[in-house]
């Protein structure tokens, strides 16, 4: 029975997907380890080190299918290695004595750090194609939106006017920094390990270079310029994008939470036919699904952190970092797949209410128009002293509720300087969105040249 939230029956669809959790559960994990040593047996043998048969033998039953895992479980218990019951259960099944080639030359922690790795490759394909995904609905709310006005906020209260179309590709520009991140660390990130004890490939002889050449073109990776037994930044780096994608997402995951508040109401989730906001309280809609975003994007951070706890090490290596990694890598991934699938879902159906935007720019009753109305002003009474008159009516409207326009009229020099018909005119919001839209179409060409949304 499961007891932690990422298998647990109830609660696995907040913390992960089906999809990542089959890329990193003990079958593929296991499969992963068992690839590299076909592929090394392969190597092998095409240089003269092992015999083809023996290599052809541990290809056709390296396959995770041949082996019991419960029983590999229980070696792991009793021998306290990760890795030798694995091959011993391999070699299990190979006939005669070809199973005495496997694993030849190569350290536990080659097999582990290269498993990993093409578990993370699998789930790299993932993140990119939902990250296209959420950028290509966020492309459609920009241009949709460029024009739409709405309340820009700072300090939690509202600014300026901007335009929901520009929030939005705001978003997507973000979107699209993390995906050149994740494109432009794969040659970095992607190699494997086949270095040995210590990491100076003693145990392939002369031919190591070649070998390791093409033991990780089999595997469809590159080749590490050194060992990076000790030296864990490739996955930290991963690990910190996958926070980085985690943060901005979980960013727009509260700002829907925010404006779906009654008193603002601009936002709101997709709703659907039986989903249920309270146990007690029959006409919540509550934004759960934003907030399990949230909630995971949270300890996603923690996992970042975690990951570089284990960038310290000692020596060439560290088993306890293994053990971090174990842990940290597997479950930032599965966040990540969480995060990135459950905003898909909420963007897709993401409820604009235009009409509450438009009403909410008059809240303020005029002060929203501030900075336009000092810098009308300013022509006459420059920019210092504009900001002081305007700032004075500001000041009187909202403490002793006047209206910022009587306020500001109250004022001879604003009266000789713009007189009431101007004055209502710079009250329109809808006219001071400044260059939104213009920025906007921008962001959009930016998205359309880059081609980011269309990859493969």
């Amino acid at each position: 029975m499961p007891s932690g939230v990422f298998d647990s029956t109830l609660l696995k669809h907040i913390w992960g997907t089906d999809e990542l959790r089959a890329i990193f559960n003990d079958e593929n994990r296991v499969q992963k380890w068992y690839d590299y040593e076909a592929a090394l047996a392969l190597a092998q043998a095409e240089l003269g080190i092992v015999p083809h048969a023996a290599a052809n033998e541990i290809t056709a039953k390296a396959k995770v299918g041949n082996v019991d895992l419960e029983t590999i479980a229980e070696g792991v218990r009793v021998t306290k290695h990760p890795l030798v019951p694995a091959l011993r259960a391999l070699q299990a099944v190979c006939a005669g004595d070809h199973g005495e080639y496997i694993h030849f030359g190569p350290t536990t922690q080659d097999v582990l750090d290269t498993g990993m790795m093409l578990q993370i490759k699998e789930a790299h394909a993932v993140f990119l194609r939902d990250l296209r995904a959420i950028g290509r609905e966020l492309y459609r709310l920009a241009e949709t939106h460029k024009n739409t006005p709405m309340a820009g906020r700072s300090h939690g209260v509202q600014a300026l006017p901007i335009t929901f179309g520009h929030k939005a590709a705001v978003w997507l520009a973000e979107m699209g920094r993390h995906h050149e991140r994740l494109t432009q660390l794969e040659t970095r990130m992607f190699v494997g390990s086949l270095v040995g004890a210590v990491g100076t490939k003693a145990s392939f002889g002369e031919q190591a270079f070649e070998l390791d050449k093409r033991v990780m073109a089999r595997l469809g990776l590159g080749v590490a310029d050194i060992n990076w037994q000790p030296a864990r930044d490739r996955f930290a780096e991963y690990v910190g994008v996958l926070g980085l994608i985690g943060g901005s997402l979980g960013k727009i995951a509260h700002e829907i939470i925010m404006l779906a508040h009654t008193e603002i109401d601009e936002l709101a989730e997709p709703f659907n036919e039986g989903k249920v906001g309270s146990s007690t309280m029959p006409h919540k809609r509550n934004p759960v699904v934003a907030e399990g975003v949230l909630a995971v994007s949270r300890a996603l951070r923690y996992t970042v952190a975690l990951m570089h706890e284990a960038m310290l090490l000692e020596h060439e290596r560290d088993a306890s970092v293994w053990r971090v990694e174990w842990k940290a890598i597997p479950e930032a991934c599965l966040m990540t797949g969480a995060i990135l699938a459950q905003m898909k879902s909420i963007l897709a159906g993401l409820k604009v209410n235009v009409t509450r935007m438009r009403k909410n720019l008059d809240m303020l009753g005029g002060l929203l128009l501030s900075e336009r109305v000092m810098f009308a002003l300013a022509d006459k009474l420059g920019k210092q002293s504009a900001h002081e008159v305007v700032y004075h009516a500001a000041m009187r409207s909202v403490e002793q509720g006047v209206t910022f326009e009587a306020a500001l009229m109250e004022k001879p020099e604003v009266k000789q300087a713009l007189g009431t018909d101007a004055l209502k005119a710079l009250f329109d919001p809808t006219t001071y969105v400044g260059l939104a839209p213009e920025i906007v179409d921008r962001v959009l060409a930016e998205a359309r040249a880059s081609g980011w949304l269309d990859a493969k």
